[in-house]
């Protein structure tokens, strides 16, 4: 991988634990103002907005010709958000303006991700590492949101965001990747082919958010956990590209489903097997990433939104 691309992941990776963070510090701050009923519905208005819609987003990341204005988009959804919450908390405004906040939110991040999954996909050649280490940061960004929420943190993560936003624009529209073509192989796959692997795939998304909640669900979470949990699932989906490289999808995924089986089975056994499970469901992430972009090639939007959105069913079975 070049240095230029190596500096695009670098930046699209960092702006995913950032944005991340940033939403769930919004949504921690209004925490206190509003009650159970209120709080589970906002946070469920989040996320139906942020992931569920990504499919749509993905579409549009595909097709859109200047794809930098979904980053420059995205950033001014969290911006706005980030002044809502601000009158929202000082003027003590009701249930409306929290919602307000809210949309903006999951708006603003379900733009990002498609972007910077697509980005980092056709831009790397669908390099399974690179998809790994996109997706891998936003875990730790939202366990340090949840952590340390507060005005000064949330004023450092929109500040940073402005500037590597910047730092990537200057990036792409200077480099040589701007005009890079796809360099993922395109393959004529039948048209129920394509469907039926992604149906398969996204049900295996449900099935390991399924796991990944209840590995979680059983831990005692002081705030050193929440951020081990977060660093865990942030190394799981990282090395998991690695690990393909070295031992190849097969061996890779026979190695860490048996080991997260196991650790299932004897999740009862102790705070350490429920992270080691935790560590190896998180290592099949960037798998489903791959195989669905060598699927849908030239649609990576809509595939990274497709595997999103099968995040939340999973989500929401282990919460019932």
């Amino acid at each position: 991988m070049c240095r230029s691309l190596l500096y695009m992941t670098v930046l699209c990776s960092a702006l995913h634990l950032l944005v991340d963070g940033l939403c769930v510090c919004c949504l921690y701050l209004m925490a206190s103002a509003l009650s159970t009923s209120q709080l589970v519905g906002i946070f469920l208005t989040y996320n139906i907005l942020a992931f569920l819609t990504q499919p749509l987003t993905g579409l549009l990341a595909d097709h859109i010709e200047r794809k930098h204005w979904m980053l420059l988009t995205s950033v001014l959804l969290l911006t706005m958000a980030v002044m809502v919450t601000s009158i929202v908390i000082h003027f003590s405004l009701p249930l409306v303006g929290v919602m307000v906040v809210a949309v903006l939110l999951g708006a603003g991040n379900s733009l990002f991700h498609v972007w910077g999954g697509q980005q980092v996909a056709v831009h790397t050649g669908n390099d399974i590492r690179a998809l790994g280490t996109f997706v891998s940061t936003g875990a730790f960004g939202l366990s340090l949101g949840i952590v340390f929420f507060s005005w000064p943190l949330l004023d450092v993560f929109l500040l940073l965001i402005c500037l590597l936003s910047t730092a990537y624009l200057n990036l792409y529209l200077k480099s040589d990747f701007a005009e890079v073509i796809d360099k993922v192989s395109e393959k004529r796959f039948s048209l129920v082919f394509v469907w039926l692997s992604l149906l398969v795939l996204m049900l295996v998304v449900m099935l390991r958010s399924l796991m990944g909640e209840t590995f979680t669900g059983e831990i005692s979470k002081s705030a050193g956990i929440v951020l081990l949990i977060g660093f865990l699932s942030m190394a799981g989906k990282m090395v998991g590209g690695w690990l393909v490289r070295s031992l190849g999808i097969v061996r890779m995924l026979v190695i860490v489903v048996s080991c997260a089986s196991l650790c299932l089975a004897f999740r009862s056994h102790g705070l350490v097997i429920l992270l080691v499970g935790l560590f190896a469901v998180n290592c099949t992430m960037p798998v489903t990433l791959y195989l669905a972009n060598v699927v849908l090639p030239k649609h990576e939007g809509l595939a990274f939104g497709l595997l999103a959105a099968a995040l939340i069913p999973g989500y929401l079975l282990a919460t019932l």
